[in-house]
Formats: structure tokens, C-alpha cells, sequence
């Protein structure tokens, strides 16, 4: 067997977990790591907690549970720290987010009202639909990106942590496209001391992360990251970035569904898609320019798995949309319908429905656990730059500029397994053994 020659690093004392942004998305996840570790829930959707990974052949029977074959970070050894523009602590927050119940809640109380957010880094002008008094000041974004680093190290030392990540759970910002300032390491720093237009508050807090050493993931469809210059200083730093834009409801379902229809090469004439939800993420996409950011994460899904230049004749004029209507009354608990036109032998035409009445931060939260989890590990086992194998959890996967991002979910799977094996030394799977050719 060809071994490994990574080095993992043991994950010894408490792993600070970073979270820009206090609203439904985070304090579902620390409201649930709190009732975890009473033994009041189950960790139910984290890859980490319950996945296992098969070593070696079929035959031999050895596939250990992912936590017992890496060595990861204990959810006793999480710590929290996070920025918001309301001041609410996260027990506040969490009631308000109305996500888990209040007589849920109560059992973590003492520990959720602990938890008290920093000022945030916010400018309306990119997030228009929102606005909160408990935000941060400074002449430049280059000194408001100093006071996150300050930030970062106060909290670091308070609760003396050994390692950090920090995930973007803010909200989506309005859409941006690459810039001059965003493509050089020194145009962005000369550009943050200037207050430049195209640097935007994630993008300030994904320097400040990088600058502090903290591994980054982008829990939105925002560019934050994905630029030259921070994908630079992340090389430079040797920190690992991943992200953008965690893959819950109905991009879930597509890429699940899309890659059955192009195995069995039935043909897509449309795929409409519509979402209703009535949280603080719904508000924000009900303006334009933030919608814009998301549709093209969501649209970008279908034209990447099913490749319609390879097969023009299934795939070349299809019709894809996608709508996003924020309906309050929904809160949290979001719907999403799809209407899927494919046609098969003979050209008859099939319909396919789903309508997916899921819970956004019910299936957000095992992502992060498992994100904060396997960045750590990267971060452990001197990784740096984009993390693809986690391309797992994002609907729009970062990768090297040359590539394009792979989207098939059980693709996604793969990628992820065989970088752990890679990491432990095994053997990866490509179901193509030697076994098969022996006589």
C-alpha cells in the first residue's frame, strides 16, 4: 500500500468556532451542541458524527465510523464566538429565530445567554433589507478589518484556544464581480484603506480570518473568498478556504436528482423551481441585487452536472428557473417545489414533482458541525488554499480557476472519502481493484 506522507497534528485543546452572523443558521447550531453534549439531541445529518468509510475490499468488512477513523475535534472541545448587528445574546436570538422550541431552549439557556455577539461589520449598501445599531465603526474597512483581528485574538485568548475557523453565516450580499481590486493581494489592502465599492463586509472578515490564521468557509453564495487576492493570502498563510453556500433544501434534491437523469441519459426539457420562507434569509433575498447572487449559485448546479455541451441532443435547450418568495408566515421552515419536464425513449414526454417542506437551519446545522470538524482537520494536516473535497456541502463548490466545480453529490461523496483516506494512508476506492483481473 502507497502511504501517506501527511502529517496530522492532534487535535489537543478547545477549537474556537468564529461565526459572522447570530441569526437562525448559527444559533441552531450552538442551541444544538449545547443540548448534544447534555445528551438532550442527536447530532442527526453530520457526515462526521455518523458516516462511516470502508478501508481496504468489500470482503474484509472494515468500514469504521468517519470520527473513529480521523482524528477530529470532540464537540466538548467547541467554543463559540460571534459578530452580529443586533446585540441579542444567542438565547435571545435563537427565540426569536423561532427555529427550536422555547421550552428546547430553556435547558441551554444559561449557556446561549453567555454567548454575546461583537459589533458586526456591516454596510447596508450590501445587505439593503436589513439594519441593526450593534455595528462597528473605523475610518477605513482596512481598520474596521484590524478590529476583527482584535477581535479574534481577545476571544482566543479568553477562552484559550489551540485552533480557530471561522464560517460565514452572515446574510447574502448584493452581487458583486470581480474587480481590478480584487485581484492582487496589494490592490485589496491598497483598496481596503481606500473604502473600495467592490470590497465587501464578508470579504473584510474572510482577510481578517486569513490574516489571524483561521481557516475560512463561506456559508453563502457571496464571492467573499473566491477572489485572487484572498486565495493568495490564503496560500501565503497556509490556511485553508472553502465554500460558497451551504447546500440544504432544493439544491440538495437537484443535485441528488440531476445526476440519476444524466446515468440513465434521460433527456431535461425544464426544471422550474420555486422556494417560499419567511426568515431573516428570505427578507434579504426579496431584494434584487441579493437574489441575483443566490439565483446564480442555484443555476449554475444544473448546466455543470449535466454538461449540455457533451450532449446537446438531452441537454442543449433546456429551460431552468428558479424564484425565491419570502412569505413570513413560514418562518424557518421553508418549501421548495420543482417541476422537472424529461423526456425518454422515443421522445415521450415524463414529468417529475418534489416538494421538499424542509427546515433551512435544521438541515444547515450538521453542515457546519461537519465543516468546522474537517477544516480543522485540513488545517491539522497542512492544507491550504481550496479545499475541494468539501465541495460536499456547497451549492456552488469552490475550485482552482483551471477546473470546473464538480456538483454531483455522490461525486462530492467520493472526493471527500478518498481525501481521508488519503489523509490516514489507505488505499482509495475506485471500485477497479486488482482483484477483478486475477485468475
Amino acid at each position: 500500500m502507497e502511504q501517506s506522507q501527511v502529517t496530522i497534528a492532534p487535535a489537543r485543546g478547545k477549537l474556537g468556532v468564529l461565526l459572522p452572523g447570530l441569526g437562525a443558521v448559527s444559533t441552531t447550531l450552538i442551541a444544538g451542541i449545547e443540548l448534544i453534549k447534555k445528551g438532550l439531541g442527536r447530532p442527526i445529518g453530520s457526515l462526521t458524527q455518523y458516516g462511516t468509510i470502508r478501508l481496504g475490499k468489500r470482503t474484509e468488512n472494515n468500514s469504521p465510523l468517519i470520527k473513529d477513523f480521523v482524528p477530529l475535534a470532540g464537540l466538548d472541545e467547541l467554543v463559540f464566538g460571534c459578530w452580529d448587528l443586533f446585540a441579542d445574546n444567542a438565547y435571545d436570538a435563537a427565540m426569536h429565530a423561532g427555529v427550536i422550541e422555547p421550552s428546547r431552549l430553556e435547558a441551554v439557556r444559561t449557556e446561549l445567554q453567555e454567548l454575546r455577539p461583537w459589533k458586526a461589520v456591516f454596510d447596508q449598501n450590501y445587505v439593503r433589507r436589513l439594519s441593526g445599531p450593534h455595528v462597528k465603526t473605523g475610518k477605513n474597512k482596512y481598520d474596521l478589518a484590524m478590529q476583527l483581528m482584535e477581535d479574534i485574538e481577545t476571544f482566543s485568548g479568553r477562552h484559550g484556544t489551540t485552533r480557530m475557523v471561522m464560517l460565514w453565516c452572515g446574510s447574502t450580499e448584493v452581487f458583486m464581480e470581480l474587480d481590478e481590486v480584487h485581484k492582487t493581494l496589494r490592490n485589496f489592502e491598497d483598496g481596503l484603506k481606500n473604502d473600495h465599492p467592490a470590497i465587501t463586509p464578508s470579504m473584510i472578515y474572510a482577510y481578517a480570518s486569513l490574516m489571524s490564521g483561521v481557516p475560512f468557509g463561506n456559508g453563502a453564495p457571496n464571492l467573499t473568498v473566491d477572489i485572487p487576492a484572498l486565495l493568495e493570502l490564503a496560500d501565503d498563510r497556509r490556511v485553508p478556504v472553502c465554500g460558497k453556500d451551504f447546500k440544504t433544501g432544493q439544491t440538495l434534491m437537484k443535485t441528488i436528482l440531476a445526476p440519476a437523469l444524466k446515468a440513465r441519459q434521460l433527456g431535461l426539457h425544464g426544471w422550474f423551481s420555486s422556494n417560499i420562507l419567511g426568515n431573516r434569509d428570505g427578507d434579504v433575498l426579496h431584494d434584487p441585487s441579493s437574489f441575483r447572487t443566490k439565483e446564480y449559485s442555484k443555476l449554475s448546479v444544473l448546466e455543470y452536472i449535466l454538461q449540455p455541451e457533451l450532449n446537446e441532443e438531452l441537454y442543449g435547450d433546456y429551460e431552468h428557473q428558479v424564484h425565491i418568495h419570502y412569505y413570513k408566515p413560514r418562518g424557518d421552515n421553508k418549501e421548495g417545489w420543482d417541476n422537472v419536464d424529461i423526456f425518454g425513449w422515443l421522445d415521450y414526454p415524463m414529468q417529475i414533482k418534489i416538494n421538499f417542506l424542509c427546515r433551512d437551519s435544521i438541515l444547515a446545522a450538521p453542515l457546519m458541525l461537519d465543516l468546522v470538524l474537517l477544516m480543522d482537520l485540513a488545517q491539522r494536516s497542512q492544507l491550504s488554499g481550496i479545499q475541494e473535497w468539501l465541495s460536499f456541502y456547497f451549492k456552488s463548490p469552490m475550485c482552482a480557476s483551471f477546473l470546473y466545480p464538480e456538483h454531483d453529490l455522490f461525486i462530492q461523496l467520493t472526493k471527500l472519502k478518498n481525501t481521508l483516506r488519503y489523509l490516514r494512508g489507505e488505499d482509495q476506492i475506485t471500485h477497479l481493484g486488482i482483484e477483478y483481473y486475477q485468475s
